[in-house]
């Protein structure tokens, strides 16, 4: 089962048909929300049409929750797809992870840094 599965009502900031969003247990940013899906399925791949359509959705909804209470420069929208990719909980969830200016010394490459040594380039 998954730990996703054990989440209580008072977590849940938002649900949707498909989805629910939390604040995360362990954010990486201030305001950094979970849209997790309510069936358990593996990842992004798993997700049939309306679901993905649904997502794109709670994207923008969970960006509107976030800005009631912060105010980020820019965002990390992150899925982690197989134990390779880093997924840990075998249950689709997306981060939604605003960002701040000065939160990292030098941002660019953003998601590329997934691999090391491979977040720098020039171009």
């Amino acid at each position: 089962m998954s730990v996703f599965a054990e989440i209580s009502d008072d977590r849940i900031i938002h649900k949707g048909k498909s989805f629910f969003i939390i604040k995360d247990k362990y954010p990486v940013s201030p305001g950094h929300l979970l849209i997790i899906s309510n069936e358990q399925k593996r990842d992004y791949f798993e997700l049939n049409q309306a679901e993905l359509q649904e997502l794109t959705n709670l994207i923008i909804i969970g960006k509107e929750l976030i800005e009631k209470e912060f105010d980020p420069q820019g965002y990390n929208i992150g899925m982690n797809c197989g134990a390779v990719a880093g997924q840990t909980v075998i249950h689709f969830h997306c981060h939604l992870i605003p960002r701040y200016s000065g939160d990292m010394a030098d941002p660019r490459g953003g998601v590329r840094h997934c691999v090391e040594g491979k977040g720098y380039y020039n171009f």
